[in-house]
């Protein structure tokens, strides 16, 4: 992604005193494992003794090849918004037809479909999945409910996560959301969201 759609998200994230950094990625034209490559030569060039990752959807894929891969030796914490850490249905769904591989090309392999490195717990991880179902995910796919209009709650959550939340926001409305900004500043302070307080 070219980060455009994490703008509000890293300016509340400003506002509440973190540092970003805006790590951009052609999601589709390259598998997350490549994708999670140019994540290391990214975060190998910021000068911070603790980093954080804050990632959308396939974004948090990325993320978990990454840390499967080439774990930093920084310390830090995740947040994954909408990640489809189950798989995608509607991915899978709009996998079986040429129209639909086109569009998600190189996303399908170890990402969407599912089948990327088991997570093991090698850093405290939030997940926060969305109930509010709106997006264009319903037209290819009959996603289990709840869901964020595009991946289902089922999907977006992580069993062995530090903590998971669901708050009723769609898939890229949780981009614009105070409340999921807030949850994530709350999960990289405290190591839980505050709906656990």
């Amino acid at each position: 992604m070219n980060g455009w759609d994490m703008t509000l998200l890293r300016r509340r994230l400003l506002r509440i005193g973190f540092t970003t950094h805006q790590f951009s990625y052609p999601s589709t034209r390259f598998e997350p494992l490549r994708n999670a490559q140019d994540l290391k030569n990214f975060t190998d060039h910021i000068d911070a003794p603790v980093i954080h990752f804050v990632a959308h959807s396939l974004g948090g894929l990325v993320v978990r090849h990454f840390f499967h891969e080439s774990p930093p030796r920084r310390p830090g914490r995740i947040v994954t918004l909408a990640t489809p850490h189950q798989g995608s249905r509607a991915a899978a769904k709009l996998a079986l037809t040429a129209c639909g591989r086109a569009v998600l090309r190189k996303s399908l392999e170890q990402g969407l479909l599912g089948d990327l490195p088991a997570w093991n717990g090698q850093r405290e991880i939030g997940a926060v999945a969305g109930s509010a179902s709106i997006g264009l995910g319903r037209l290819f796919a009959d996603i289990a409910k709840p869901n964020d209009g595009t991946v289902a709650v089922s999907e977006a959550l992580l069993p062995n996560a530090t903590d998971n939340v669901v708050l009723p926001v769609a898939h890229f409305g949780m981009l614009l959301s105070h409340r999921v900004a807030k949850e994530v500043g709350f999960f990289l302070r405290h190591s839980r969201f505050k709906h656990a307080a």
